[in-house]
């Protein structure tokens, strides 16, 4: 006598393959299939297509806010072990921290060691503001879509896996009503099919319930959405204001840039250019200098009243870019207009004096382009 476990396992076999051959023969074509409605199948169709995008845009959603890939799969691996992902030090927080640390050896009451204190602040901040952009947009965004990837879906792909078992419950009882030849034979298939019927009836309805679902995922997902954008928003307009800021401080002291070994010369980068000036186009960085050989005011600034145009060697420059003068020695210039330009004995070669009417002050050479 055969035991009764392996009894029942012997018609779980007897069933997996009678739904195997079923399967095969549908999609050879020599068995009948039983169709979903349309309504069903649109259904299909739509939820289908939310996972697939939904799942490419949390993927890269992760890149964005992660690039670091190992950093992403160490996130993964806590979040499947239940436990708290441990706080990370944004770049902008670490480009901050050496900053501040190198301002200490070089001298904090530098003029280089002063400013790298002020910019690591500043970077501190942005770092700051990006770890909350990040939380705030795993917690408003990345988790409503990883909910729904691992619980909503999975269900509703429970519930099809099963609708798809019980379409094929009800092809083999069909196909066995068609095969009976006797009365009694063709009564107990007929009973068998009725039940197949209902089963099938009842999951079909359950699953569309859950397909209809879906058009409060896509509500809540907007929903979401929303929130991310605003997350972004608020980022970068701290971002904006903080190098607004930043801008703000540098500007105050921006002739302070000499180096402690020669103070004669050193490397500055004058105010932004406009974008409507020159749209993508940032302006170059240029050498501060004081003019040997020139009269100096006691501050080192050129007495540009005392500098005569020479009878020869001026000529005409394009101004390529906004320049906002420094100090009273400089001249402002503006994108496109012409200047005449000329040298001194003695001048520093990336700057000459410029004229426009009766104003004249030094520019730089890396802002002209000298027409002959």
């Amino acid at each position: 006598v055969m035991p009764d476990g392996m009894r029942e396992l012997k018609t779980c076999c007897d069933a997996g393959w009678t739904t195997s051959v079923a399967f095969t023969e549908e999609k050879l074509g020599s068995a009948e299939k039983t169709e979903l409605d349309a309504h069903l199948e649109n259904l299909i169709a739509r939820a289908d297509c939310t996972k697939n995008w939904t799942e490419k845009i949390f993927r890269q959603t992760e890149v964005l806010l992660q690039p670091n890939p190992s950093a992403r799969i160490e996130e993964f691996f806590y979040e499947k072990l239940d436990k708290k992902i441990p706080s990370r030090t944004t770049n902008g927080e670490l480009l901050g921290q050496y900053m501040l640390d190198a301002a200490k050896d070089f001298g904090p009451g530098t003029p280089y060691g002063s400013t790298l204190i002020t910019v690591g602040e500043y970077q501190s901040r942005l770092g700051g503001a990006e770890r909350e952009f990040l939380q705030t947009s795993a917690i408003n965004f990345l988790t409503p879509l990883r909910n729904f990837l691992e619980g909503d879906w999975r269900t509703i792909s429970k519930e099809r896996r099963l609708l798809e078992n019980r379409r094929l419950d009800l092809d083999i009882c069909k196909a066995r009503v068609k095969k009976a030849k006797q009365a009694e034979a063709k009564a107990a298939a007929e009973q068998e099919l009725r039940v197949a019927q209902t089963e099938f009836d009842r999951q079909a309805e359950v699953t569309r319930l859950l397909l209809e679902g879906i058009s409060s995922t896509h509500v809540n997902h907007l929903r979401c959405l929303h929130e991310f954008v605003e997350a972004q928003a608020t980022y970068y307009a701290q971002c904006h204001q903080y190098m607004q800021e930043l801008q703000k401080e540098l500007s105050r002291y921006p002739n302070s840039f000499a180096s402690n070994a020669k103070p004669s010369t050193s490397a500055t980068c004058p105010s932004p250019v406009s974008s409507a000036t020159l749209p993508g186009v940032s302006p170059p960085c240029l050498a501060s200098s004081s003019t040997p050989g020139i009269a100096q005011e006691p501050s080192g600034q050129l007495k540009i009243q005392d500098v005569q145009q020479p009878s020869t060697g001026h000529r005409k420059a394009k101004v390529l870019y906004d320049y906002d003068a420094h100090d009273t020695s400089e001249l402002s210039l503006l994108a496109d207009e012409l200047i005449t330009v000329y040298t001194v004995p003695g001048m520093d070669p990336d700057w000459l004096v410029g004229e426009r009417g009766n104003q004249k002050g030094k520019v730089p050479v890396t802002y002209l382009e000298l027409l002959s």
